[in-house]
């Protein structure tokens, strides 16, 4: 590994340790860590973080449309190497989606939204595959042996920083917070749909919209696209159902 390889990975260990003492919610240290993976492992487009949830799994952060909608396919499918890293507790790679035939109601579908390469990799707190990170990539092979180890090392760093998080929550207000967490996910997706018929765009140009009224208006994300839902409908979003952590694989 280069020093300039190497000095960028240091760097994100730091903003994880920066998050661990800034984020006192488990909510905002999620869709901080995602962002900084996207970043690191530099061939990913984005970086989507699955939990598991009432024996299923849930997307509670993501640093791109692109991720979201990559994750939502293989929850839909019930298939895919992102529930195969949570399910397995193992690294699961995608050299070439179009060549690989390992799931094939997820595959269709996820090379129309433009994923040709991903990594998953689990996320262990306490001895228990509790999540996966996953990297999702537009081109074949995107992953060198360099971005699979920055991958792995950056994702054990993330365990181990939830894992000092997890400890220092009290049990009903994590409920809450990965409860809150998933809420967000949600509710922002709802706007996202909103955008794109109201503007006639992509969902990647409707989340920059929404990206920049957030911005703007110096308010949360989640905020602005309850906004737009209660303008559209009248009403406020409805709640993401309650969050649990199984003891069993999936």
């Amino acid at each position: 590994m280069s020093d300039a390889a190497e000095s960028h990975l240091a760097s994100a260990y730091g903003r994880l340790l920066t998050l661990v003492a800034d984020s006192p919610h488990v909510d905002v240290f999620l869709d901080q860590v995602v962002r900084v993976a996207a970043e690191v492992v530099t061939p990913a487009v984005a970086c989507g973080l699955t939990v598991r949830r009432d024996g299923g799994a849930f997307t509670v952060a993501s640093s791109g449309d692109l991720a979201a909608r990559g994750d939502e396919i293989q929850y839909g499918a019930d298939e895919g190497p992102c529930l195969e890293a949570l399910r397995r507790g193992r690294v699961v790679e995608v050299v070439d989606l179009r060549e690989d035939t390992r799931w094939c109601r997820y595959r269709e579908h996820a090379l129309r939204l433009g994923v040709v390469s991903s990594l998953s990799l689990p996320m262990t707190v306490d001895g228990e595959t509790v999540g996966a990170l996953n990297l999702y990539a537009t081109q074949p092979a995107a992953f060198t042996d360099t971005a699979r180890r920055h991958a792995v090392a950056f994702t054990d760093q993330g365990a181990a920083a939830l894992t000092v998080i997890l400890r220092q929550a009290d049990h009903a207000l994590l409920h809450q917070q990965l409860t809150d967490a998933m809420t967000s996910r949600s509710v922002i997706d709802q706007a996202l749909g909103v955008l794109m018929g109201q503007q006639r765009c992509t969902a990647t140009e409707a989340f920059s919209l929404l990206r920049q009224a957030s911005q703007h208006r110096n308010r949360k994300l989640r905020d602005v696209a309850a906004e737009i839902i209660k303008q559209v409908s009248g009403e406020s979003p409805q709640p993401a159902p309650g969050f649990a952590v199984p003891r069993q694989h999936l």
